[in-house]
């Protein structure tokens, strides 16, 4: 298994592309549930392998990835050969991203001295997807990039 298998809601949540998946494989409901009941380990090995499918076909139309922490912002924008990284701190007090006063704070005050941006970028060490997987298996979220960019823009002005 290249991934993980997916959790039983996201299975019910493509439970029609799952069952396309099985007829694919000329294998219908009633086969299906034999499956399952006679040969549960032949169930997992078609769970997983629909699951690497699911997880690939998302990790290779991800763009952009965020990761949320009390005090930093991780932004990852997720290029074909590499991956850019901007990472917002905040050294303040009591200070907590999760709070909506305190996020909106840093929206109206960046150009605070206690924040902090920091940018770079690296060439994946293995497979593109794996390495992104590995990053929402830590706590990242497929965005739309809007915040990444954004704070690119913002920095860029500030050079």
């Amino acid at each position: 298994m290249k991934y993980r298998q997916l959790s039983k809601e996201q299975f019910e949540a493509l439970h029609k592309e799952f069952a396309q998946f099985l007829a694919s494989q000329q294998v219908d409901v009633k086969e299906w549930s034999a499956i399952k009941a006679k040969k549960p380990e032949v169930a997992d090995e078609e769970l997983n392998l629909f699951s690497d499918l699911v997880w690939d076909d998302a990790l290779t139309k991800t763009n952009y990835l965020e990761h949320f922490s009390k005090t930093n912002i991780n932004l990852f924008k997720c290029e074909p050969k590499q991956i850019s990284r901007i990472v917002v701190q905040i050294n303040k007090p009591d200070f907590d991203f999760f709070n909506e006063d305190d996020y909106k704070w840093f929206v109206d005050n960046t150009n605070d001295k206690s924040i902090q941006f920091l940018k770079g970028a690296k060439k994946y060490t293995k497979e593109r997807n794996l390495e992104l997987f590995d990053l929402v298996e830590k706590g990242s979220v497929i965005s739309d990039g809007k915040l990444f960019e954004s704070i690119q823009l913002l920095i860029s002005n500030k050079a």
